[in-house]
Order: structure tokens, then C-alpha cells, then sequence
């Protein structure tokens, strides 16, 4: 976690519980054209501050650092949709290259091969699917201790990794577990992760007037403007000012460990905006909350280190810091330093999740892990503050929207099936719905089934 305060202060706020094939039916002729992945989630707006730290830590030409976000968004969507198709056998997907132009979608069985190259991708035939792998690091989380931090599912290699403090940590893990330890991968790390403690994303803000952590994503509930942040920054209650020491709200809700999410409820003071705050200080947009794939590049903001970005590298990985283990969590090349816990992860302008700790430092690079941020939209009914759309209030709860059952507001996860204009579709990436996404506009989001 990455919270700045004294360390005394540190020690005692974590004692108490502080520190995400096609459309599938027909158009009329005269709808229309639905728009591309990359239209939907609107790289070609990316702004240059964005672009500018994708060059600077990627290692990117301007030409690489545009191309890799409009290839990225299709990737997903491709993936997305072969992975569905796939089922039980899908193996996991990633992207490579430095435009991100090379898909790869792994499989247990031989004969999807063929679907998957037609749709674009390059396939690999492994033994273990996804769900194996996800179940086997599921069972080593029950066993492990501060001497196995760090588990995870590599798809690219198809297999478990364990990260070891000491030597001979992960064989008793393994061992413990009845792991089989031909399909785990040890890696040895000199660190392992902590808390790094010390209404606009990215901004600081500060806990009962000492500790520090930084906004996630502005948000509403109702009428109520808020933001999400980390679970490890505080408890229900605790209150909040903001980067300018001005009273701003408290804690609504919070959960650490288990998971690293929680709330906070601004007073009227304070208005949500639909920004991170970027290189300078820059205003950069936030259009949805599509989860992008492993390989995809990612941009971190926080109020001790600013705006660094680097790429996803697994998601679904587990982390057990000295306070607890924490699941579910995606895991970065992004550097992060102590009073970033809680900042924006985007990914162009998609919110991804917000800072819940790492290892290294942005002098000689790091590990950071973002907790998703649509779980934390559904666990607590919060809707995304979006640039370029605001749905209003909209039907009461539980009200079905004219079309069908898809509502504006709501969070759906991949394989969720909705009704709209009479039809039944089927989600592909999770996502917040929003006004001008229902599911027959936007095939990279919803297949019909």
C-alpha cells in the first residue's frame, strides 16, 4: 500500500484496518455502423500529457505510443470475445510488442487454433486453462505467509508463480499445499510489498489530519460526490481534507484485507470531476471503466511521485503484506512511492483500479498492484464520474430501462447477459454501463446471444 504518514502513525493505522467472434447479430441495413473497440473507449482523444509519459517510461516513439492504445482497446475486445467462445479451454490472452500490435490467445484444446488465427491472433496450445491455474493459486493463498508475498497466474508461460523472501519458502508452500510443483515457477525477490503510506484522481489527501494517501476516481452516489480510494487508508469514519488542508468528507465503507477498497464521501464543498490528474498537473479524461488486457500499458497518478506508467502484468494476483493478504488484485510494472496508496491507474482514458502497494521505488523502478476499480463501483453502488456523458438520475432502483434489462449505472462483469430492444446479450469486458453504451452500439463491450 502506498500511504505516506510518520512511521509510528503508520504502524498503528494499519493495527487498525487501513492500509479490478463477432457481434453476434445482425443490423438493420439501415442502422448505422456499430463503432470499433478503439472508438468506444476513445484512445484517438488520448491526451499528450498521456502520450508524452508513454514515451518517457515505455520507451516509445509518438507514432508507437498512439497505435499501442488503439491496438490495446481491439485486443481486448478480440480477446474478449475468443474467450467466450472458447470456454472451459481458454488459457489466458495477452498483448506484446511495442505498439502492442501482436495478440496472443492460449488454449487446452488443439481445435481452436484455427478460430483463433482467424480472428486475428496468434495461438498457443498449453496444458493448464485458466481456471485450473486461478483454482491452484486460490489453494497456495490459504498457506502462504510473508515468505511467499507475491502469487500469481503467468499466461504467457502457463503456469503459478510464487515470489520467495527466503530460500526454500516457496518448496514449503508448495509442499503444504500438495501443490504439483512442475507447473509453479519460483522467482526469489530481495523485497517484498508493503503499505506505502505516507476530487480530481491523483490528488493528495490526508487522514484525521496526519497520514496522506491520494484520490482514486471521483464518483456519485445520488446526489452525493465522493471519491474511491484504497481500503488501507481508513476505516468508516474517518475523516478527510484534501490536498489544500481544506475539510472534505470521511470514510463511508472500507475493506482491508481481503480486498484493498473503500469510499469517501466529500461534503458540498467538494464536486466530482471527470479527471486524473496528469504530467503538470494536467487534467487527463476519464471515459469508462474497461479493464484492459495483461501487456497493455497502464498510467499511475499519486501526490508523492506524480504520473508514472508501465504495463499490466497479471491480473487476479494475490499479495499478503504484514497487515494481510488481499485477492483479486492486477499487478504492474508502475513504480510507486509511500503517500501514493489510493491514486488512479488509466489505461488511456479507461480507469483501471487504484494503488494499493508494491516494492522498488520510482529512482530504480518498482512493482506497484492496483485494486480493479468496478468492483469497488458495484460493492458500494458508486457511478464513475465520465467526461462527455452524465445519464442523470434515470429510472428508480430496480426499474428496468426501456430497452430491456441493461441499466445505465450498473457494473457488469464478463459473461453477464442482459435484454435490450428485445434481444439477449452476453458481456464480454466488465465495465460500468453509461448512456451511449447500450449493448447493440458497442460490440466490443456485448455479444448477442
Amino acid at each position: 500500500m502506498l500511504k505516506r504518514h510518520a512511521r509510528a502513525a503508520c504502524t498503528a493505522l494499519a493495527a487498525a484496518g487501513l492500509l479490478l467472434a463477432g457481434t453476434g447479430g445482425a443490423i438493420a441495413d439501415s442502422a448505422p455502423a456499430a463503432p470499433s473497440a478503439a472508438a468506444t473507449l476513445r484512445t484517438a482523444d488520448a491526451p499528450p500529457e498521456l502520450l508524452a509519459a508513454m514515451q518517457r517510461d515505455l520507451g516509445l516513439t509518438p507514432a508507437q505510443a498512439t497505435a499501442r492504445l488503439a491496438h490495446e482497446a481491439e485486443a481486448g475486445a478480440t480477446a474478449a470475445r475468443l474467450r467466450d467462445r472458447l470456454g472451459a479451454a481458454f488459457a489466458g490472452a495477452w498483448v506484446d510488442g511495442a505498439d502492442a500490435g501482436t495478440l496472443t490467445v492460449a488454449t487446452t484444446r488443439a481445435a481452436d487454433t484455427a478460430a483463433i488465427r482467424a480472428a486475428g491472433a496468434r495461438a498457443k496450445l498449453v496444458t493448464r486453462t485458466l481456471a485450473d491455474l486461478d483454482a491452484g493459486r486460490a489453494a497456495l493463498d490459504r498457506g502462504a505467509g510473508a515468505a511467499t508475498p507475491v502469487r500469481y497466474v503467468d499466461p504467457r508461460s502457463n503456469t503459478l508463480v510464487v515470489e520467495e523472501t527466503e530460500a526454500g519458502a516457496a518448496a514449503a508452500l508448495l509442499a503444504a499445499t500438495g501443490t504439483d510443483p512442475a507447473g509453479v515457477t519460483v522467482v526469489r525477490t530481495a523485497e517484498a510489498p508493503r503499505p506505502l503510506c505516507d476530487l480530481r484522481g491523483g490528488d493528495a489527501y490526508y487522514m484525521n489530519g496526519s497520514g496522506r494517501c491520494s484520490v482514486g476516481f471521483p464518483v456519485t452516489k445520488g446526489a452525493v460526490n465522493g471519491f474511491a480510494t484504497a481500503g488501507h487508508c481508513g476505516r468508516a469514519g474517518t475523516a478527510t481534507s484534501g490536498f489544500n488542508q481544506v475539510a472534505q468528507g470521511s470514510f463511508q465503507a472500507s475493506v482491508f484485507p481481503g480486498n484493498d477498497m473503500a469510499w469517501v464521501a466529500a461534503n458540498t464543498q467538494w464536486t466530482a470531476t471527470p479527471y486524473v490528474k496528469g504530467s503538470g498537473g494536467a487534467n487527463v479524461q476519464v471515459t469508462g471503466s474497461v479493464l484492459q488486457p495483461v501487456g497493455a500499458s497502464v498510467c499511475r497518478s499519486g501526490s508523492t511521485t506524480g504520473w508514472h506508467c508501465g504495463t499490466i502484468q497479471q491480473h487476479n494476483t494475490s499479495v499478503t503484506y504484514p497487515e494481510g493478504t488481499i485477492s483479486g488484485v492486477t499487478r504492474t510494472t508502475v513504480c510507486a512511492e509511500p503517500g501514493d496508496s489510493g491514486g488512479s491507474y488509466l489505461s488511456g482514458s479507461q480507469a483501471q483500479g487504484v494503488t494499493s502497494g508494491g516494492s522498488g521505488n520510482c529512482s530504480g523502478g518498482g512493482t506497484t498492484f492496483f485494486q480493479p476499480l468496478n468492483p469497488i463501483l458495484s460493492a458500494y453502488g458508486l457511478t464513475l464520474k465520465v467526461s462527455g456523458s452524465d445519464p442523470g438520475p434515470g429510472p428508480g432502483p430496480g426499474d428496468p430501462e426501456p430497452g430491456g434489462t441493461w441499466k445505465a449505472g450498473t457494473v457488469y462483469a464478463a459473461g453477464a447477459t442482459v435484454t435490450y430492444g428485445g434481444s439477449a446479450y452476453r458481456c464480454l469486458q466488465g465495465h460500468q454501463a453509461q448512456t451511449g453504451w447500450e449493448p447493440p452500439n458497442v460490440p466490443a463491450l456485448w455479444q448477442r446471444v
